[in-house]
């Protein structure tokens, strides 16, 4: 397999498991006032880095293991960096490295929920759009 291949591989399985996120977090909302806002927030979290890593895998940019929004956005060009305000990059990576687990901390609002799963959408649809088309399309099983 050629290096642009392999890398193309590499990219869709980052993607495949961004857009699984996305549904997880979608689907859940639907349960309205039953809806675990912890678990949507944090699997629209992981759509965002998910996607994030996908571009930076597309770009050959070397990345940390990390799930800090802010740290991964830092590594895009400016011109192709999806567009997060500093409070959304630092309440993204707090749904996956504060409320993921008990703790002291207030519990987040079905409102709260539904801007996070708008927020994965909208950083998806900014990533897929500078992503080539072959990179986009789903895994063979």
């Amino acid at each position: 397999m050629q290096r642009n291949e392999q890398v193309i591989k590499v990219v869709r399985e980052w993607i495949e498991k961004a857009e699984n996120d996305l549904k997880n977090a979608a689907y859940t909302l639907k349960m309205g006032e039953d809806c675990p806002t912890d678990t949507t927030c944090f699997h629209a979290q992981q759509c965002v880095e998910k996607y994030l890593k996908a571009f930076l895998t597309f770009k050959s940019i070397d990345f940390p293991k990390t799930h800090d929004v802010r740290e991964l956005l830092a590594l895009i060009s400016r011109s192709a960096r999806p567009q997060l305000a500093v409070e959304e990059q630092r309440r993204l990576t707090a749904y996956a490295t504060v409320t993921r687990y008990p703790g002291d901390y207030e519990p987040i609002p079905l409102s709260e929920a539904r801007r996070a799963v708008a927020i994965a959408r909208r950083v998806r649809r900014e990533v897929r759009a500078l992503m080539p088309k072959e990179a986009l399309r789903k895994r063979r099983k």
